[in-house]
């Protein structure tokens, strides 16, 4: 049964068009994010502020450039596993600076700190899963088939 199953949903499931869609989900928090604080650059240094980061205007706009120019990575292949491994540990640092649910009071808070919390080492996750599998079929497969 689970062989018939995957017989009939792997044409779709691999295509081309799904890949794409999957990896833009997984990239559009850090594209919509970044375009956030690109139009509202004065509440992008107010977030590093908030965080305890200085200078903050220059991380702001690193913050920017690094989470457009990963995320055009992983989109388009060009080093896709350095760019997913590169978007997986800044959303763990970014994690452990922003959510830190451990040091906050019992509460409905606290429990949505602690459900973003999880939610985003999945997300660190997934972007290792992209980083394996593109180091995986670079090591298996022909050059044209990389993208």
């Amino acid at each position: 049964m689970e062989q018939r199953a995957a017989k009939v949903c792997a044409p779709f499931i691999i295509s081309h068009p799904v890949r794409l869609l999957a990896l833009l989900g997984l990239c559009a928090a850090y594209i919509q994010g970044s375009l956030m604080k690109l139009f509202d650059f004065n509440s992008a240094i107010a977030e590093m502020e908030h965080f305890g980061l200085t200078p903050a205007a220059p991380i702001a706009a690193a913050v920017i450039f690094f989470e457009l120019a990963c995320s055009a990575m992983v989109l388009t292949g060009f080093c896709r596993w350095i760019g997913a491994l590169a978007l997986s540990a800044f959303t763990l640092m970014a994690t452990f600076i922003a959510l830190r649910f451990w040091e906050m009071t019992p509460g409905m808070e606290r429990m949505m700190a602690t459900n973003a919390f999880f939610e985003h080492l999945g997300l660190a996750g997934a972007f290792l899963l992209v980083a394996w599998y593109d180091l995986h079929r670079w090591k298996t497969a022909p050059r044209e088939d990389w993208t």
